[in-house]
């Protein structure tokens, strides 16, 4: 047995369920990796909350919050078994069944925030979505772009830095994605893999000097203690895809799932004032605590990015289409 199939069977095992099936499915499971005080993890107990009181009842949901079922890999495995019904994280983790998804969080690539909709709207991105749930049995609640994270990305470092070249040789801490990973080394860090809940030690120990982040989670995860530098660069847009057992989920009936979609819609809503609020309140604290913030010009990172995207579509590492639907959906039709 694989130590991931093996830590699937204690996951399963600490919920105390075998797979659930749509007719027996009252309590649903939602497992996240962010603190419960945290923005995020509010924001998920919200629509763990609207979605008992839409249903009246009849569906209740627990969260489990800090990865109390496990890393990535358990959790995504126990969400195809559907022992686990809701995971929220970024569209990019979906690349595990659908690589090029990855490409749905490439790195200054998008001219905003509305651009990235349009792009996550095409044909091209739907149709990986849909391979996602005929391959493996996972489809998203709701529309991955109306959950807002961040508002906006960050680099929380040691040192600061102003421009590409004061930059170079940072030692960056990143989640496991191969694209950001070439990205960020092309741009001149250097690149450290490290799960989202040892940054803070790793930091501390000199690991690592500096780590990308959403804004409104650098001070519930105190990155800030260890790093007193904030940079505003808007890597990405960042939305969250609420990714679920797509036999569960079709199983549902109308009713309940239109419910259930409410329920995320109104949740959806309430992240984008909560997390302009949250940021703005956390950099005045943080502020007052002696954290710089800066915004320099990220034109350069821009410039060098294209190079490499140019690049890999010579080499033919891009989807057909790709860089074509991304100018595609530059202005608005």
């Amino acid at each position: 047995m694989t130590r991931v199939s093996a830590l699937s069977v204690a996951a399963a095992v600490l919920i105390g369920v075998g797979a659930a099936t749509p007719a027996s499915a009252e309590t649903w499971r939602m497992a996240h990796k962010m603190p419960a005080e945290s923005i995020e993890g509010q924001l998920f107990q919200l629509f763990a909350d609207l979605i008992e009181e839409n249903t009246e009842g009849e569906i209740t949901v627990q969260v489990f919050p800090n990865e109390q079922l496990g890393n990535d890999d358990v959790v995504l495995e126990q969400l195809q078994i559907g022992t686990i019904h809701i995971y929220p994280e970024g569209s990019s983790y979906l690349q595990k069944w659908v690589p090029e998804v990855r490409l749905v969080s490439a790195p200054f690539l998008f001219d905003d925030r509305e651009h990235w909709q349009r792009f996550m709207d095409s044909d091209l991105v739907q149709g990986w979505f849909d391979s996602i749930e005929s391959e493996a049995g996972v489809t998203l609640i709701g529309d991955p772009t109306s959950f807002v994270r961040g508002p906006y990305r960050v680099m929380v470092t040691n040192d600061p830095w102003s421009s590409l070249d004061e930059m170079q040789d940072i030692k960056l801490r990143l989640h496991p994605d191969e694209l950001a990973a070439d990205a960020w080394r092309h741009l001149g860090a250097e690149v450290r893999t490290l799960a989202w809940t040892e940054v803070y030690e790793s930091i501390g120990r000199g690991i690592v000097e500096a780590v990308n982040s959403p804004i409104a989670l650098v001070e519930p995860m105190r990155f800030y203690e260890v790093a007193p530098h904030v940079i505003r660069h808007n890597e990405y847009p960042q939305g969250m895809a609420f990714m679920t057992n797509a036999e569960m989920w079709n199983g549902l009936d109308d009713e309940t799932r239109a419910q259930v979609e409410a329920a995320f819609e109104e949740m959806a809503a309430e992240s984008v004032a909560r997390m302009t609020a949250a940021a703005d309140e956390a950099i005045a604290r943080m502020t007052e605590d002696g954290v710089t913030f800066s915004a320099p010009d990220t034109a350069a990172f821009v410039a060098r990015m294209q190079e490499m995207y140019a690049e890999m579509d010579a080499e033919g590492e891009l989807p057909d289409g790709f860089l074509a639907a991304v100018e595609a959906t530059r202005a608005a039709n």
